[in-house]
C-alpha cells in the first residue's frame, strides 16, 4: 500500500494562505481551529522562507504514543486519524506533537478542552464513509472520492505536495536537480512553468496525474 505524506517546497511557497482557506472550506472546522497554517522563518531577513504546516501523519506518531485512551489509529495508507467519540480532551497529544497539529475548541469554561481536532489528510474518520456524521465530525473524505487533500489541490504554486511518499520524493528530486542545472535562475517561467517538472496532483495509485 502507498504511504500518504505531505511535503512543502519552501522554494515555492509564497505565504498566500490558500491552503489554509481551502482546508477551512472543505472541512468546515470550528472557529478558532486551524488544521493547517503557514509559518515564516527569518521573517523580513535574507533567506526568508515560508512553510505550510499541518499534521505530518508520522510513521511513529508521538501523539498516538502518549494518548491515554488510544483514540488514535493508523490506516493502511499510513494516515494518523483519531476517534472523537473516544477522545477525552486531555491535551497530551498537543504537547507531544512537534508540529502543533492537535487543536482544541475554545468555547466552554476557562481551561476546559473539548474533543481534539486535527488534519485528516481529507480522509474522514471512523464513521461510515461519506456519511453526514463523518462530515460533521471530521470534514471531507476526499480520498474516498479519489481526490487529493483540498490544501494541496488549491496550492497556486504547487509548493504543497501530497500523495504517495515515493512519488512526492521523486517530484521534489526532479525540482532540486532542475534548480541546480539552471543555476537557481529565478522567474515564474523557470520556477513554475518549465515543461517536465511534475505537478502536485498525484492520484491514489501513486501516479502523477499531470505535468506543468
Amino acid at each position: 500500500m502507498a504511504r500518504m505524506k505531505f511535503f512543502c517546497d519552501a522554494e515555492r511557497c509564497i505565504e498566500c494562505n490558500g491552503c489554509v482557506t481551502a482546508c477551512k472550506n472543505a472541512n468546515e472546522v470550528p472557529w478558532g481551529i486551524n488544521r493547517r497554517r503557514v509559518v515564516t522563518l527569518n521573517d523580513g531577513e535574507p533567506g526568508e522562507r515560508s512553510l505550510s504546516v499541518a499534521c505530518m501523519h508520522c510513521s511513529d506518531a508521538p501523539c498516538q504514543a502518549v494518548c491515554p485512551v488510544d483514540c488514535f489509529y493508523q490506516t493502511e495508507d499510513g494516515l494518523v486519524l483519531h476517534d472523537k467519540d473516544i477522545c477525552i480532551g486531555c491535551g497530551y497529544c498537543f504537547y507531544a506533537c512537534p508540529f502543533g497539529a492537535p487543536q482544541f475548541p475554545s468555547e466552554g469554561a476557562f481551561g476546559s478542552r473539548g474533543k481534539m481536532d486535527k488534519c485528516t489528510f481529507c480522509a474522514g474518520g471512523p464513521e461510515e464513509t461519506a456519511s453526514a456524521e463523518e462530515q460533521r465530525k471530521y470534514g471531507a473524505n476526499r480520498l474516498a472520492e479519489g481526490k487529493l487533500p483540498a490544501c494541496a489541490e488549491m496550492c497556486a504554486t504547487k509548493a504543497l505536495l501530497a500523495g504517495d511518499a515515493d512519488e512526492v520524493a521523486d517530484i521534489y528530486r526532479e525540482r532540486v536537480a532542475y534548480r541546480g542545472a539552471v543555476g537557481m535562475a529565478t522567474g515564474w517561467g523557470v520556477g513554475y512553468g518549465k515543461p517536465g517538472i511534475r505537478s502536485n496532483t498525484i492520484d491514489l495509485t501513486g501516479k502523477a496525474a499531470g505535468r506543468d
